[in-house]
């Protein structure tokens, strides 16, 4: 839920609150605020303020004479303004622009660079998800069976993308049958997702009870297959551990340790960070916001990459509450941005 807006007065000390302590981590004092340059007014003033933004809750004093430090809904405040006014444009990321113009040899290839950009840029965890082949809009799709076991999906996007899928089915599918599922698909279904076939697939059938149900009943299942395959496999790809390890200080241990193990069960993983994608260009979750077991300490700053309103997968890093958020912000907004043009230029490069 949206917050009221704060005088600019008490705006501008809680972003100096937060911007001091996210620095150095100590708690902060009304005369730290009123010496800053960026603040016009006295230590008094201050902490009137101070008083007042602990008591609507955006801040909190650990100790009774120490400063204060902000709480979740102070850091929310701060990260609604940031985003509020867009993320600023950062000219300081030559790496990133020069990475994404190197040749790789695959997608996978270019998801793994972006999430170590991403971990390298930020100091913390990067993370980017794989495209789902089933939810992708397909210009064309082709089946192939590779042994008695094993059929490989193919798809193409609008954007000339290739997406490859295998498979392991017990379905009894002859390369013929698989031939004219493919034609089925092209002629009838070009610019839907598998998803989307998969609907229509259900209501079509009842159709055609009279004719050609066992080979639409084939075509089904063999959607199905892909798309259960894509909810049990490992999508993500993720760089940095080390890097939240190292941040003791940051973190209760236990919890962060919990987390980790956590990320050991990727499905789950992947589901929360599937299940946030949206068209905004960034979004920021601080702490009980990520809905994730032992994510208290922590935040996470996630974007989405495609092309045009076609989104493909997530991206992002996930670390303390303590972090930059001025500087993470645009570094996420970049990456995505880098990210998708690379896929396009990537997909036209790339031919059945």
């Amino acid at each position: 839920m949206a917050e009221s807006a704060l005088r600019d007065k008490d705006e501008r000390v809680l972003t100096l609150i937060v911007e001091q302590y996210v620095r150095d981590g100590q708690p902060v004092s009304s005369g730290a605020v009123a010496g800053d340059r960026k603040f016009n007014g006295s230590s008094a003033t201050v902490r009137n303020i101070m008083v007042k933004l602990e008591s609507q809750g955006f801040l909190s004093q650990p100790h009774t004479s120490a400063g204060r430090v902000p709480t979740d809904k102070g850091l929310r405040y701060y990260v609604n303004r940031l985003l509020s006014g867009g993320a600023p444009a950062r000219d300081d990321l030559p790496l990133i622009q020069e990475a994404f113009r190197q040749r790789t040899a695959d997608l996978d290839s270019v998801l793994v660079q972006a999430s170590r950009l991403l971990a390298d840029y930020s100091d913390n965890l990067g993370f980017v998800i794989s495209p789902q082949i089933s939810r992708v809009q397909f210009e064309h799709v082709r089946f192939v069976r590779i042994s008695h076991r094993r059929i490989m999906a193919i798809l193409v996007t609008p954007f000339q993308m290739v997406l490859t899928e295998t498979l392991e089915s017990e379905l009894a599918l002859s390369q013929a049958e698989l031939d004219r599922a493919s034609q089925h698909l092209n002629q009838n279904f070009r610019g839907k997702s598998l998803v989307a076939v998969r609907d229509a697939l259900a209501q079509e059938l009842p159709k055609f009870r009279l004719r050609a149900e066992d080979v639409l009943n084939k075509l089904t299942d063999l959607v199905r297959v892909v798309i259960n395959r894509e909810e049990d496999e490992n999508r993500i790809h993720i760089q940095g551990s080390s890097r939240l390890l190292g941040k003791a200080e940051l973190f209760d241990m236990g919890k962060l340790r919990a987390l980790f193990h956590g990320f050991e069960e990727r499905a789950s993983l992947v589901k929360l960070l599937g299940d946030l994608i949206s068209l905004d260009r960034v979004k920021v979750l601080i702490g009980a916001e990520v809905n994730f077991p032992n994510v208290e300490d922590c935040c996470l700053v996630l974007s989405h990459y495609g092309t045009g309103r076609q989104v493909l997968g997530s991206l992002g890093i996930i670390g303390p509450k303590r972090i930059p958020y001025e500087r993470i912000i645009p570094l996420v907004d970049r990456v995505a941005k880098r990210l998708s043009q690379a896929i396009t230029v990537f997909g036209r490069e790339v031919s059945l």
